[in-house]
């Protein structure tokens, strides 16, 4: 049997799968279909100070390979999270990741100071949101203001410090390097890529708030790539996602670069796709005879 444990900033996972924020809520809906310690790890759904109900509908929309979202961040805010949802989670043996979103690095500070103090396992970091004290330009589109929220937060929490960067700039090593400078203890990517569908028969935007992110199957070549560029830029541990569901992708964004891994909207057509590409990736380690999960990482042959 391959060796399918990884240590990422110092935690163990018990495989290199986790399932990503925004497509697994807490968990409950999932619980049902399988054991939720299979898993090497749990990133929540987005959390914000106070609760949000998010945007309008529609706020789904097919597409070729995937799926356009502009949910909005809807979530009960971090104490209910706290007090409601993480003790379920803590039923099961499996790290927990407690994705954070904030419009002022303040906020983000305080989710920090409060998830440190419940004792989840480690912060990851959304960089995508709009800086309302710098005119709703993203965090995570320059490097100064993604360094900014990262040297902060590390500064508030007590846990490994994941940031999860967008894919939605001109140079996402630049920016993953300015993260890695200013203190995180990973990166995760890619998040969504921003897109728009229309309906041609009414001439209007499918999605009420006009454009979404885009996920699924189509994005992984750009997650993939992305994932490489920053391997090779940055010597921290990285979390690589974008489209993988199934064992053969997985092991490709670990190939390119990726610590670890997560599965997201291929969790909506089958959920128990986390657990068919764990054992997807096991059944290549035996293929190939390699012993280790750790040995993939980094291991791409460039031309």
């Amino acid at each position: 049997m391959a060796d399918m444990t990884v240590l990422f900033t110092g935690l163990r996972f018990k495989t290199p799968v986790v399932v990503a924020s925004g497509t697994f809520g807490f968990g409950r809906e999932y619980s049902e279909f399988f054991d939720l310690s299979l898993l090497g790890g749990i990133c929540v759904k987005g959390l914000t100070i106070k609760e949000r109900l998010g945007n309008p509908p529609p706020r789904i929309a097919e597409t070729p390979m995937g799926i356009l979202n502009s949910v909005g961040l809807q979530n009960p805010g971090v104490d209910a999270f706290i007090a409601h949802e993480l003790p379920f989670l803590r039923q099961y043996n499996t790290n927990i990741i407690a994705n954070i979103s904030g419009n002022t690095v303040e906020e983000y500070c305080l989710l920090a100071e409060k998830l440190s103090d419940a004792k989840v396992d480690m912060l990851e970091v959304n960089i995508s949101c709009p800086n309302i004290k710098r005119g709703g330009m993203a965090f995570g589109t320059s490097c100064d203001s993604a360094a900014l929220v990262t040297r902060e937060v590390k500064k508030h929490a007590s846990i490994p410090v994941m940031v999860k960067l967008s894919p939605n700039v001109t140079d996402i090593a630049e920016i993953a390097c300015a993260a890695e400078e200013a203190g995180a203890d990973a990166i995760s990517l890619i998040n969504t890529l921003l897109g728009m569908k229309i309906n041609i028969e009414t001439m209007k935007p499918v999605l009420h708030n006009n454009t979404g992110g885009l996920s699924g199957p189509a994005v992984l070549p750009i997650a993939v790539r992305m994932v490489c560029q920053v391997a090779n830029a940055v010597k921290i541990p990285i979390l690589g996602m974008g489209g993988i569901s199934r064992g053969e992708d997985a092991v490709e964004m670990l190939l390119a670069g990726a610590d670890i891994i997560s599965v997201g909207t291929a969790l909506f057509t089958d959920p128990a796709a986390p657990i068919k590409v764990t054992q997807g990736i096991k059944d290549f380690l035996v293929r190939k005879n390699i012993a280790s999960v750790t040995e993939l990482t980094r291991r791409v042959k460039l031309n």
